[in-house]
């Protein structure tokens, strides 16, 4: 639904930043600012600062930053709408309603119907865990090693030997069939009517990353088969698209994420502090759940079995990873078979140590595809090393591919040389591909002088809200189009408007990017990294030498792509030097400002 801009800045303004971001971050006053410990990456000492001056937070370490909508739907991981909603009952602002056609609102009432029951299943499972009937079940996961603490934080439950006995106790709350039916938690046939879908059975709640529940698994107590069910699909269940455990694992502000295959490897992995452990739901790892991992992660380990099933999953979760833009790394679990027999033998260090040895995931495929060949064999030796070659040339990057090469050479005692020679055959034969040529010196001036362009824009506009003094100095000579970059041109035009109409709002220009990177970008754009000064000589110095290289590369960039026979834009280039030249000239006072 669309909010107007007066409601959304309404509902910002009555939010200060300090008070809402406090909830989540011990902070502490340190002059202008507060600041604390990041809550988006690990850190030891407080770079996280937030500003109440211009309502807006933003990290020295990561990068991270915005205002009080970006902080919530960061650290929640909600949509706009939904930190919206947040902050405005928090406030006590009145959203609109939103108008449903009366199939979607039909869709949205059952959605909610089977999160509410899903949520008294888990309550009912969570209950029976500790009744005489559930035992055994008790005892099967402290056997395993789990603790109370533990068994809670998961909420693991049981589901009782009788077939019916989650149905009786169901349409004694007053449940439908048909709701029981279209929530997963029920089987139906001819001569049995409606039965559990789970019984005798160790229960593991499956949530969603707002702590919903949206299904179960289940763990069969004796012989019984399958070893483990999972919930069939239904309206809030799509096992594709969610992660066991990701609703805890998404608040351990970790870069990386473990990737287990089953429950009990992510609660023994969490147990044992490693809270960034998640698992698919019984199946291959899809696409979908990639780019849900890429939403909080960079990097990714695989924590797979040690057997050959694992190391077919990993074979096929690696390519998908990548496809997603993620880093891999695949962890040695042997001599056990998965992470939770290791840590009960070995331990948490031991396990740590493991994660600093993963090995990176194209040297886990080369690992995996040595044994497929006889290294006493000449002949499977040859096919081997030919097999690295063109598994080589996936890289499209020059510099990528030849440090491979120099890995894969070391790692197997073939030769740098030899081998950036059989991979250049390989590529002849598949079409070619250029070959590597170290940079010559100087090669990479041009890029040096663009990146020290970006920070002079920056230095200009972190100056620019913090002194409206010196903006009306600065206005005489420079202009929102002198800024190149496509977004500091959009940022310091509504910053120029915003100082002409006599209110500067930093806070309120990130409402304007609706993307999470443009939002970060527009933060530092607000919080460069001045230099220090000694003297107000020096700062007097480093302002001026900011809007003369400004000025100078806003005339090169008008020059490079303005219509020559365009008479009103060379009369502007001209207008420019001039000012320029007049910027040359001119001694800066800050005490007169």
């Amino acid at each position: 639904m669309y909010y107007s801009e007066d409601l959304v800045e309404e509902v910002r303004l009555k939010n200060d930043i300090i008070d809402v971001i406090s909830a989540y971050v011990k902070l502490q006053r340190k002059g202008s600012s507060h600041f604390g410990l990041c809550p988006f990456h690990n850190e030891k000492s407080p770079s996280f600062s937030v500003s109440p001056s211009k309502q807006m937070y933003y990290c020295f370490g990561c990068g991270a930053g915005g205002n009080v909508f970006t902080f919530i739907m960061e650290y929640e991981n909600y949509s706009f709408p939904e930190a919206l909603k947040v902050l405005a009952d928090r406030a006590g602002v009145t959203l609109p309603e939103v108008e449903y056609s009366q199939e979607a609102r039909q869709q949205a009432d059952l959605r909610s119907a089977i999160l509410e029951l899903n949520k008294k299943a888990a309550k009912y499972y969570y209950y029976q865990l500790r009744t005489e009937a559930g035992k055994q079940a008790y005892h099967y996961l402290t056997d395993r090693g789990l603790s109370e603490e533990t068994i809670k934080k998961f909420g693991l439950g049981f589901s009782n030997k009788y077939s019916n006995d989650l149905y009786q106790y169901m349409k004694k709350e007053g449940y439908s069939d048909e709701l029981l039916k279209q929530s997963g938690l029920m089987n139906v046939d001819e001569k049995r009517g409606m039965y559990d879908k789970f019984w005798n059975r160790v229960m593991f709640p499956i949530m969603d990353v707002n702590h919903r529940v949206i299904g179960f698994g289940g763990r069969v107590m004796g012989d019984g088969k399958p070893k483990y069910l999972n919930s069939p699909e239904t309206k809030v269940f799509d096992k594709s698209r969610n992660l066991y455990g990701l609703n805890i694992a998404r608040t351990s502000r970790k870069e990386s994420l473990l990737i287990c295959e089953g429950y009990m490897d992510v609660i023994a992995l969490h147990q044992a502090g490693f809270h960034h452990a998640v698992a698919s739901l019984g199946t291959a790892l899809t696409t979908q759940q990639a780019s849900l991992v890429k939403r909080y992660a960079k990097e990714v380990y695989l924590v797979y079995d040690s057997d050959e099933a694992g190391r077919k999953a990993a074979l096929r979760a690696i390519p998908i990873l990548k496809a997603s833009g993620l880093s891999v790394k695949v962890i040695n679990m042997k001599p056990y078979k998965d992470p939770d027999e290791f840590i009960k033998n070995l331990g948490a260090q031991e396990f740590e140590k493991r994660i600093d040895d993963a090995t990176g995931s194209f040297m886990y495929e080369i690992e995996v595809l040595e044994k497929s060949y006889d290294m006493n064999d000449p002949e499977s030796k040859t096919k081997f090393h030919n097999e690295i070659a063109v598994k080589l040339l996936e890289f499209t990057e020059d510099l990528e591919r030849a440090n491979y090469i120099e890995a894969v050479a070391d790692k197997y005692h073939i030769g740098f040389d030899n081998l950036r020679k059989l991979v250049n055959n390989m590529a002849m034969k598949s079409g070619g591909i250029k070959e590597y040529v170290k940079p010559k010196s100087g090669l990479n001036r041009k890029k040096d002088k663009e990146d020290g362009m970006i920070m002079s824009q920056k230095l200009l506009l972190t100056w620019l809200i913090e002194n409206e003094k010196l903006f009306q100095f600065i206005k005489k000579y420079i202009t929102a189009d002198d800024f190149t970059e496509e977004i500091f041109q959009k940022v310091a035009s509504m910053l120029f408007t915003q100082y002409d109409e006599g209110m500067v709002n930093p806070a309120k220009i990130i409402n304007y990017f609706t993307d999470p990177e443009e939002q970060r970008e527009v933060a530092a754009l607000f919080n460069a990294s001045i230099p220090p000064v000694d003297t107000q000589e020096e700062r007097e110095k480093a302002i001026k030498e900011t809007m003369i290289r400004v000025k100078e590369n806003s005339i090169e960039h008008r020059s490079a792509h303005m219509d020559v026979t365009d008479i009103t834009q060379l009369q502007q280039v001209i207008m420019s030097k001039r000012h320029l030249q007049d910027l040359r000239n001119l001694k800066i006072s800050l005490d007169s400002l």
